[in-house]
């Protein structure tokens, strides 16, 4: 059997006190509870720790010996207990936060300086993947997932959800014309995605109550790649609101199809592991997101 920090607690104490009555008071137990704790402890030890006497508590050699062990086990517990504690209060350590490419650079990078400048002590690292990790295998605290949850083993938390639309260059749809209905996008250049048919579907039917499911004729596995093949000319592509804000107020980027765009809102969750409790550094990293995101209107 393995020692506890309770018999640990109750041998100092004795110790410390001078009898098991005043280490009883001490810590708020019985007398013969700490009496159990000693024998317990001597047992599992296999040796005499203390001579009792109805006077006095002598330690033995043995005793010695583990009285010091004892003393720096606790005063390690209690050094960890109060960092915890000032952890709790003032956020502090590592925070690994993933997403896909395109949230992580015009969502949460743009807010990383006034995150810092609140939290100087956490130490951010920001990771990119276009695919769904494992959040464990991966060593991640939190990770940004656009659209429909599937993993129910993680907790969730949403963030908001975030418009579509086609969007296409000034300069492509000046050379290809603007398409006016959603049978003309036959004979436009589709830009989609390789990795997921789920993000091929766009928000105008093809018939009656069935979004239209593209067969692109240019394809790629980032979100982040398929704005930038767009404000290159290359084709009408579906985006979400928060990778084209900035482009559509320049005037980068155009929507088409507008009048038979149907309002389409890809879901956004904070996702991360289904802990009874969070450390400070996760909460305070979702609340200031969450704040951000709904104080800048960003979805």
């Amino acid at each position: 059997m393995k020692i506890t920090l309770e018999e640990l607690r109750a041998w100092v104490a004795v110790v410390d006190s001078g009898s098991i009555t005043a280490a009883a008071e001490q810590l708020e137990q019985t007398s013969s509870g700490i009496s159990r704790a000693l024998s317990r402890l001597e047992s599992k030890l296999q040796t005499t720790l203390l001579h009792r006497t109805t006077r006095r508590l002598a330690l033995t050699e043995e005793g010695l010996i583990f009285l010091e062990h004892a003393r720096q086990i606790l005063t390690s517990v209690e050094q960890a207990e109060e960092q915890i504690a000032q952890r709790r209060e003032i956020p502090a350590g590592r925070l690994r936060v993933n997403a896909a490419a395109p949230f992580m650079l015009h969502v949460i990078v743009p807010l990383v300086d006034a995150f810092r400048r609140s939290y100087p002590l956490i130490q951010l690292e920001l990771n990119t993947d276009d695919i769904v990790i494992d959040l464990l295998e991966q060593q991640t605290d939190i990770a940004i997932r656009i659209g429909e949850l599937r993993d129910s083993t993680l907790r969730a938390r949403m963030l908001g959800s975030s418009l579509t639309r086609l969007m296409a260059s000034p300069a492509y749809l000046e050379r290809n014309g603007t398409p006016t209905t959603v049978d003309a996008l036959a004979e436009h250049q589709l830009i989609g995605f390789s990795a997921s048919d789920t993000h091929n579907f766009w928000p105008v039917w093809q018939r009656e109550g069935e979004f239209l499911q593209i067969k692109p004729t240019l394809s790629a596995s980032s979100g982040e790649t398929i704005r930038q093949l767009a404000l290159a000319g290359q084709g009408i592509a579906r985006l979400s609101d928060f990778v084209t804000r900035e482009d559509r107020a320049a005037g980068r980027l155009i929507q088409v199809l507008e009048a038979e765009t149907h309002v389409y809102r890809l879901p956004i969750h904070a996702v991360y592991y289904r802990n009874t409790t969070l450390s400070t550094r996760i909460t305070c990293f979702l609340d200031f997101l969450r704040d951000q995101i709904a104080e800048q209107q960003l979805f």
